[in-house]
């Protein structure tokens, strides 16, 4: 851990180093066996290489061959993820036939238990490897998704949902390491580069969807299901092509367990627990408003989640540059609780907004909204490794994921309460909750470079 509070970014698992030498060799030679200086993936491969350069000069695809497979791999992951969440409910009550009631308790109690793989898995992966760890946790999601079209019964709805999320869980805490020693020198742009292409990807897997809900037959369901699992399968086959990660030895005398131990990073996990809660503000309170509370038509539902996806596209990246420390994170956070009590107080003035205006005030509390979510996307995933130690990332980033999981699961009843039940001075509650949660982000990073520079490793 570097007590300075600049989280070391390159070589921490010793996989950039073989990358950058891989990449050194590309720019001086390529296929035809031709000498002369060559620039990226090859300008001396013609249009085709010009291209590459022009695009990696754009931010539009990573600069290494090795970011470049990942980002395809987790594009495919993110893809067949689309695919599930769109169709999946679908799938289980108009094909198995299963109530919608027992879907919801199935897929919320698999939830619940997948969270409990993330901190042994992601011990597992600082002691074998992210790499290794991740391709085989996306290879049994895969199996799993694949196995649900053998479902017919509530119980074996609840097993085979059970592995998908154990499988989810821990191919999160994996993939958490392997992207920041890829992302190295700057995890957190690659990091956002990586959300941003995931939006993108999580789109069309539900338009994909679509078709099948379209057709509502057992055998279009059945496809999408099968898709979802091969686009898994797909998606571990391009991880193999990733540079494996070697890990860091932990201390002799260190804890099996230092990830539960670390108060301040505990603290932190709660707190990104509860700001983690905005990613259902626009997703469920929202439309819920919209169609319920304002004069807004309501196709205006599926444009403010289109504004709100094609801002993350557009200014991720952007918006993540200089989030590159424990303090610019802690600063990041701060802002991002500002811009969510402001984006929460216009939502709820359009309440009593005559229908264009209301149409206008959401949408601008929608633009405020993204930009406190930018914020702390960036600030969280800086956070998550910049105050763990090098030889237990992924124990680190599966305690981390636990506090997003149950945010995912307390959300909606919490803001169904809040801002459907109370209106306008609910929706003034949960901004300014996730306004005091962002101001003591950063107290929560002094205390932790504190702890570590007393405790160190």
């Amino acid at each position: 851990m570097d007590t300075s509070g600049q989280p070391q970014h390159s070589d921490q698992y010793g996989a950039q180093h073989s990358d950058q030498q891989a990449d050194q060799h590309g720019k001086h030679h390529h296929s035809d066996g031709g000498t002369g200086p060559v620039a990226g993936e090859g300008a001396g491969q013609g249009a085709e290489g010009r291209l590459s350069l022009w695009l990696v000069a754009r931010g539009l695809i990573p600069e290494t061959r090795s970011k470049r497979v990942f980002a395809a791999a987790t594009f495919v992951n993110q893809i067949g993820k689309g695919l599930f969440i769109a169709g999946a409910a679908l799938f289980f009550t108009r094909s198995v036939g299963i109530p919608v009631s027992q879907v919801g308790f199935a897929l919320g109690a698999a939830a619940l238990i997948g969270l409990v793989a993330g901190v042994p898995v992601g011990r597992l992966a600082d002691r074998r490897g992210p790499r290794e760890v991740f391709r085989i946790a996306v290879v049994v999601q895969a199996l799993a998704v694949a196995g649900l079209v053998f479902v017919h019964s509530l119980p074996a709805l609840i097993a085979v949902v059970c592995v998908v999320e154990l499988a989810t869980s821990a191919g999160t805490a994996a993939r958490g390491p392997l992207t920041r020693t890829l992302g190295a020198p700057n995890p957190t742009r690659y990091r956002s580069y990586l959300r941003a292409l995931n939006n993108i990807a999580v789109g069309c897997g539900a338009l994909a969807a679509g078709v099948a809900v379209q057709l509502d037959t057992r055998a279009a369901y059945v496809g999408l299901v099968l898709g979802t699992a091969v686009t898994f399968l797909v998606s571990a086959a391009l991880t193999s092509r990733v540079p494996s990660v070697s890990p860091v030895s932990a201390p002799a005398e260190g804890s099996r367990w230092p990830a539960l131990k670390d108060k301040p990073y505990v603290a932190l996990t709660a707190l990104d627990g509860i700001m983690t809660i905005q990613n259902q503000v626009l997703i469920f309170a929202l439309p819920l408003w919209i169609i319920g509370h304002t004069d807004a038509p309501r196709w205006f539902v599926g444009a403010s989640v289109a504004v709100n996806t094609a801002l993350v596209v557009c200014l991720q990246v952007r918006v993540s540059r200089g989030v590159d420390d424990n303090k610019a994170a802690g600063r990041a956070a701060r802002r991002a609780g500002v811009a969510f009590l402001l984006a929460t107080g216009l939502i709820a003035a359009a309440g009593d907004a005559p229908g264009r205006v209301a149409v206008a005030v959401v949408v601008l509390g929608v633009v405020v909204h993204t930009v406190g979510e930018l914020w702390h996307a960036a600030s969280a995933f800086e956070l998550s490794f910049g105050l763990a130690p090098e030889h237990a990332q992924g124990q680190y980033s599966g305690l981390f994921a636990i506090g997003q999981g149950l945010s995912n699961a307390i959300g909606p009843p919490l803001l169904g309460v809040l801002c459907i039940g109370w209106g306008e001075p609910g929706w003034l509650v949960v901004g300014a909750l996730l306004l005091v949660v962002g101001q003591f982000v950063p107290l929560v990073v002094n205390w932790s470079e504190r702890t570590h520079a007393r405790h160190p490793g």
